[in-house]
């Protein structure tokens, strides 16, 4: 499975540090984040909250670790604030992301978002979009991914729980009324499951128009819970919702099959926003890469 040349297998910083929640990790440094992040076996990350600023810097502290960054998040408000603000913070990230040698930036939609608030998530309180909203959304997508790839970046977009792009059928719409020449998707396993789809049918529907991927799993047991419950997202993060591939529900050979066949290359990232305090990042962070190792032979 995979071409090997063509695929590099990196892991997010959240695991270490919590970028929506600074508190978590808050005595873990960077310098202990990357460094464990390559003694695990790991070709890279991408860009976390106590990174350095300065890109010489960073390849400097990752260069020495054989680390590379694979790419960063952007948060977008194309529905609530003007394109021109928008695509302003955009070119200041690709920017960076160029100085460090990235090409993948990921764009997730920020307006009426519930990440920090108590508020629950599911049911009829999930954040939704007008028609108005989603025009302006795929619109300013659809600019902002021409800049990208005349860049030489493919913007991809990253679906999320408490947003208003989480489930499949909003994911359908955004990427039909799209350029995929300009838009392409950051594929999460972990947040089509925790919003209750399949990954596997999420995984042939968009398969053409993954751009990046995010290994992810989730508790089935806290997600019953959390979706019984009423949690809102941070509280999903501290209940330990989330989880590294093998510990949970998904089905990843299953669904890198999937990527595979629609002939993927690029960087698998693995991703877990959980309380290092109770799940060891390094410990972790060995745990994935041990049973992606066994599954894929990378």
């Amino acid at each position: 499975m995979f071409e090997h040349n063509k695929i590099h297998l990196g892991i997010a910083p959240l695991g270490w540090s919590n970028d929506d929640m600074p508190e978590l990790g808050r005595d873990i440094t960077f310098e202990q984040c990357i460094s464990e992040i390559a003694l695990a076996g790991f070709e890279g990350t991408e860009v976390g909250i106590k990174f350095p600023e300065d890109s010489d810097i960073l390849k400097r502290y990752l260069g020495v670790r054989g680390l590379r960054i694979a790419s960063q998040w952007f948060s977008s408000y194309l529905c609530s604030s003007s394109y021109e603000e928008n695509e302003k913070e955009f070119l200041k990230t690709l920017d960076f992301l160029e100085k460090v040698g990235a090409n993948r930036i990921n764009v997730c939609e920020l307006t009426h978002c519930l990440f920090a608030s108590e508020q629950s998530m599911f049911g009829k309180n999930k954040p939704m979009a007008t028609d108005e909203e989603w025009d302006m959304l795929c619109t300013g997508l659809e600019r902002l991914g021409k800049i990208a790839k005349n860049r030489g970046f493919t913007l991809c977009y990253h679906h999320h729980m408490a947003t208003i792009v989480q489930t499949i059928d909003e994911t359908k719409r955004l990427l039909d009324h799209t350029n995929p020449e300009y838009v392409s998707l950051c594929f999460d396993t972990g947040h089509f499951a925790f919003s209750n789809e399949d990954p596997i049918e999420a995984a042939k529907m968009f398969g053409k128009r993954i751009g990046h991927v995010h290994l992810k799993d989730i508790r089935k047991e806290k997600m019953e819970e959390a979706i019984e419950a009423c949690f809102g997202f941070r509280k999903s993060v501290l209940e330990g919702c989330f989880t590294i591939p093998g510990d949970g529900m998904v089905d990843f050979k299953s669904v890198l099959k999937i990527v595979d066949d629609y002939g993927y290359e690029g960087w698998l990232i693995v991703e877990a926003e959980q309380n290092p305090a109770i799940a060891n990042p390094f410990e972790n962070a060995l745990r994935a890469r041990q049973f992606i190792k066994k599954l894929i032979h990378i």
